[in-house]
């Protein structure tokens, strides 16, 4: 495996995250690990699986969960609209829903809703902004192609999500970023053959047959992708995405967007006939609400308390130790959640745990400590990392 490939696979996310968690074992990072809270932490997250699927039929941890918040089946909305199309093109047409989707999800902030007229509900947070995502899309306003995509403005943006002064959405610059250059991404046509997203299916088939590995997946993301993300670390000319330099551990990436993006878009393939192994190879998702858990469950503890007050940039030593440590010990939750389920990783990968338990028992436990959905850490969010 060359340099390059290395940085862009979920080894390299669990490499960083060990070092993370045996430099906090040492006492070198601004956190404590306290183990003997694991056990009590697998316990809730089993409750919350249970609660959430009784039956332990859990999908994966996905955008797709979004667009059937509320008990809305919307994509078989999007399904009947395209009841013509065969199952390849069905499945460009998911991708060219979920990949802008997934890019519009970094954090709303408290203050934003989205309220869903042909329904009468209302959302906020990840939910909110996948449904008006879906309905942005489906109205045909969020054009997946070249020039479609270049030409979506602030306006645009504010207009879909019912932005206003009393409806604020943050890292809406960001977010208008990343869509206009998603835009410039489809003229390569190595991966977009035809300027669409939805090409990136046949990308994949002609690359890898009927039978993809999800890392596979991950990596044509990351490469097919990584120009989008605003000046971030390049290596090779390749824009490395979510990887970051850490001032004592180097270059440390958990790749979370791209990740859960590939999450994303394993269900559309596996639709279309296509042969998805490997996906207990990914990892976990470094964000708020599996980083809350760890230290709203007291998994992990600040060094200096004064920390958890202060609000810190995504680039800084604190939130990249406080990721890494997410990733590592959503590794050990999964484990143990498995050995208490009987299943294998294969049966019950982290894209099931995440789905099924931590990511809501993130939430969760939220509600409990502040009665907020506020993570634990202010983070100076962007629009393009969380």
């Amino acid at each position: 495996m060359s340099k390059l490939d290395h940085y862009l696979s979920p080894e390299f996310v669990r490499e960083g995250a060990e070092k993370v968690l045996e430099a906090t074992l040492r006492g070198e990072t601004s956190f404590q690990f306290h183990p003997e809270r694991l056990p009590e932490t697998v316990d809730f997250v089993l409750e919350v699986i249970r609660e959430n699927y009784p039956d332990l039929k859990i999908p994966f941890h996905s955008r797709w969960g979004h667009f059937r918040v509320g008990g809305v089946d919307r994509l078989s909305w999007l399904k009947n609209k395209n009841a013509t199309v065969d199952a390849i093109e069905m499945a460009r047409i998911q991708f060219d829903l979920v990949i802008p989707s997934v890019l519009l999800d970094a954090g709303a902030g408290a203050g934003w809703k989205y309220h869903e007229s042909e329904t009468g509900q209302t959302f906020s947070r990840s939910e909110g902004l996948g449904v008006a995502s879906f309905h942005f899309f489906n109205t045909g306003k969020l054009q997946s192609t070249a020039d479609g995509l270049q030409r979506i403005t602030r306006s645009d943006i504010e207009s879909a999500f019912q932005v206003s002064a009393g409806n604020p959405l943050i890292g809406i610059e960001g977010r208008t970023t990343l869509l206009n250059q998603l835009g410039r991404v489809l003229e390569n046509k190595k991966y977009f053959k035809h300027g669409r997203v939805g090409n990136l299916v046949d990308f994949l088939i002609e690359s890898h047959g009927k039978r993809i590995a999800a890392k596979d997946v991950l990596k044509t993301v990351l490469q097919a992708l990584g120009p989008i993300w605003p000046g971030r670390i390049e290596f090779e000319g390749v824009n490395l995405g979510d990887i970051w330099n850490h001032s004592r551990f180097g270059l440390i990436g958990f790749h979370k967007l791209s990740q859960w993006m590939t999450y994303s878009l394993l269900e559309p393939l596996m639709e279309a006939g296509i042969e998805i192994h490997g996906v207990s190879e990914l990892t976990g998702l470094a964000e708020y609400r599996n980083g809350g858990l760890m230290i709203d469950s007291g998994l992990i503890t600040f060094q200096n308390p004064a920390a958890g007050e202060a609000a810190h940039p995504p680039s800084s030593d604190l939130i990249l130790e406080w990721r890494g440590l997410t990733i590592a010990l959503l590794d050990l939750i999964g484990s143990d959640v498995r050995k208490k389920l009987g299943r294998t990783p294969e049966e019950f990968p982290l894209a099931k745990v995440l789905e099924g338990g931590t990511w809501w028992a993130g939430r969760k436990i939220a509600k409990l400590k502040r009665n907020s959905t506020e993570p634990p850490i202010r983070i100076e969010s962007d629009g393009t990392v969380f």
